[in-house]
């Protein structure tokens, strides 16, 4: 199973971007159990973002609340996560991470590589 993280990377102060978190290999038959992305800037900790599990519960670091939104397209095996009115402390690598039961594998956590987010002040 692979985590592969694409979306628009680049944003004007105030603006918006969705990135996409897809999980490849993973059969046909498959569960999300639950999906975060997480974020780290340079000289920062990695700060937990948003997450959302099986039954679409969603929790929201402080950073996010009120700004982002994470959802999920079970048919894709994908998790969106939607940033609005960015701010230049937005920028940071965008990394997500997922707990994915297969038939072969069971549950288990995978990570996506990590997505560069910009914007500019």
């Amino acid at each position: 199973v692979q985590l592969q993280a694409s979306g628009r990377r680049l944003s004007a102060g105030w603006g918006s971007l969705s990135l996409s978190c897809t999980a490849s290999g993973t059969g046909r038959f498959f569960t999300i159990n639950h999906m975060e992305w997480y974020r780290q800037a340079p000289g920062n900790l990695r700060e937990f973002v948003a997450s959302i599990n099986s039954g679409g519960a969603t929790n929201y670091g402080d950073s996010a609340k009120g700004r982002f939104a994470i959802s999920k397209d079970n048919d894709k095996g994908a998790v969106v996560l939607h940033m609005n009115s960015l701010k230049s402390e937005d920028t940071a690598v965008y990394l997500c991470e997922g707990n994915i039961w297969t038939p072969t594998a069971g549950s288990r956590d995978y990570w996506g590589g990590g997505t560069l987010v910009t914007v500019s002040s």
